[in-house]
Formats: structure tokens, sequence, C-alpha cells
């Protein structure tokens, strides 16, 4: 059994479906843009990605295919996941390293096992030999700072930009998850249909984007704030601008945060009675993008009168969390000679 080299290098990828983040161990985030693509649809070849791809959202012609490589928690174009992440190892020049570094993906609990092992695959391909995959839930209820490893029930909720995930969490691993299609890009959705029904207005998603982190909110904010956004008269076809309050971005929100808490009372009612008994007293933990929306502890609280706890950095949880597997590379390097050497013995 191989030891772990202190020299090799560890590099972990939040596959999220709004951003991509990559960590390298020693320096920090090195990667963190959108999960956005662009093909030049006559040749099939890339020709934007990340930061320079999103920007051109709603603005190109039709010789260029706009290519989100992950929908609504899962791989929607598997090719297109592939050539981001090997973008992504060239860009950062992680080639090189790959051949002794343990690599930690973190995928959506909506991939497969068969979306996994092509994931793998990619890296492999790319060099690397040892390769993790974990979901994010459970990689953000340790980057939210709770000790996983202990017999304690935890109720987290991550909210991302294409799935909601809450798990129950205890002894190292999940106990249950259930998953909805209602997070960051449904909420934008969300707020597009709004505007269009009270004002006869169409935006693009980047403005509805805009709009939830300025003055989202699901609770009532009386600082004044309004959000001023253009976009194309339904009726007349011309441009057109509407000024939006926090209290219509509310509106706009309850219906499918109401959802949301419908899931995590689902979720709650399959608890065992043990762990719903650690629930009560550890409350619930929230992470991902959809934490920052304000209020929204606020808002948990007063439907379930449980504590709810915001991560630090919800944005990040994910790669907090795989720090924790950097400290103990060398058992999960084992772990992964042993699961390899039995899958090649099988074969």
């Amino acid at each position: 059994m191989a030891s772990w080299d202190r020299k090799r290098e560890f590099v972990a990828l939040d596959l999220g479906t709004a951003n991509i983040v990559a960590y390298l161990g020693g320096q920090g985030i090195i990667y963190n843009e959108p999960s956005t693509m662009a093909y030049d649809v006559h040749t099939n070849t890339v020709i934007a990605s990340g930061e320079a791809a999103y920007e051109m959202i709603g603005k190109t012609n039709d010789d260029i295919r706009m290519v989100v490589p992950l929908v609504d928690g899962v791989i929607a174009d598997l090719d297109a996941a592939k050539d981001l992440i090997k973008i992504i190892f060239s860009r950062i020049k992680l080639s090189d390293i790959l051949k002794n570094a343990l690599v930690v993906l973190a995928c959506p609990s909506g991939v497969t096992e068969l979306e996994r092992s092509a994931l793998k695959q990619v890296v492999a391909d790319m060099g690397a030999r040892h390769v993790l995959v974990e979901e994010e839930v459970k990689l953000s209820a340790i980057g939210a700072g709770i000790n996983i490893s202990i017999a304690s029930g935890h109720l987290v909720v991550d909210i991302g930009g294409g799935t909601t995930d809450i798990a129950i969490i205890s002894a190292g691993d999940i106990i249950i998850s259930r998953s909805i299609k209602v997070a960051g890009n449904h909420l934008d959705e969300e707020i597009r249909k709004y505007i269009r029904a009270e004002y006869n207005v169409l935006i693009g998603i980047k403005t509805a984007e805009k709009i939830k982190v300025e003055i989202g909110a699901l609770t009532k904010i009386d600082n004044g704030r309004t959000f001023r956004a253009f976009g194309r008269d339904v009726i007349s076809g011309l441009p057109r601008e509407v000024v939006i309050s926090p209290d219509e971005v509310k509106n706009a929100l309850l219906a499918p945060f109401s959802k949301i808490t419908d899931l995590i009372v689902e979720v709650m009612e399959n608890t065992p009675a043990e762990l719903a008994g650690d629930i009560i007293r550890n409350g619930i933990t929230i992470c991902g993008g959809g934490a920052l929306i304000r209020g929204i502890d606020t808002y948990f609280e007063s439907i379930f009168q449980l504590k709810v706890t915001k991560a630090q950095d919800p944005l990040l949880t994910v790669i907090e969390g795989t720090k924790e597997y950097e400290k103990q590379a060398e058992k999960w390097l084992e772990i992964i000679e042993i699961r390899d050497s039995r899958e090649y013995n099988i074969k």
C-alpha cells in the first residue's frame, strides 16, 4: 500500500450549475467562473468559456451556440462538461501535476453513477490517478463547520444554481436526502415571469439575476432601495424601463420558496426519531448561493421554529469542505487504491 507523498498536490473542483470553482492546495482558489460555454455552430469548437462566455448570453448571433453543461443539477451536455474541465485544467496549468495529485470532484446529487464515471475518466485521461467524487451537499456541510463524523443529526439545505439539496447527515454520511429543481436559476425565471405579468415587459435572465442579488429578500426591507430594469415591451416591442421594489421581488420569490419548505417538511417526516431530536438541538444550516438572499434565515425560523444558521461564505462551502479531505489525504489515497484494486480484480 503506497503512502501519501507530502509533495503531492491536492486539487478540488466544484462542478456547480452556475459556477465552477477550482482549488489547489497551498495556493487556494485558482478558478471561479460561470459554468457557461460558447461554441461555433459550424465547427463545434469552443470559442469562449467562463466569464467571457457568460458576458455573451443574449448577445450572440445564429453562428454561436451557448451551452451550460450542468442544468438543474444534472449534466445536460456531457461533452461540454468534459471540454470545460479540460479548459480549466489547461488554463491553470494543472495537467503537469495531476499524475501525483489527489483530485476531489464535487458533483450535484442528481449526477448519475454513469456520469460520475465519465467525469472521473476525463480527469484520468488528463493524467490524474487518484480521483474521488463526492456529493456537494455533504461537502457543504463540512465547509459550513459541521462535524459530520459524530453520530448527531444535522439538517443541511444547500440552495445552489440548479437544485436545492436537503439532507440529514450523521456519522460521516448522508442518512436521507431529497433534491428539487427550485434554486437560483429558477428564482431568476420567477422574477422574469413576475415582471412580464405585472408590467408587460420582458427582461433578460442576467437582468433578473441582478435584481435577485441586489434587492432580493424574503422579509420586508424598509431601505427605500429599488432596481431600474430595462427590457422590451411585449405589446409595442419597444425598449422600456421599469422600477422594481424589494416587496415585488419578495412576492415573486415566496412561491418557489414554499416548495423548498415543503420538501424540508418531507425530509423531516422521514427522519429517524433519534435524529429528529438532534435537529431540534442543532437546527438548520443553509448554504449555497441562495443563502445570500436577505431574510432567508428569518423566513425559515418563522416557519419551522428552529435555529437557522447561514454558512459564513455560502458560495464557497463546497470548496471549504474539500479542505478537510486535503487534511486527510493519506487516508483517502488508500481508500481509492483499495477501491481501484477491487474494480481491477472484478474485471
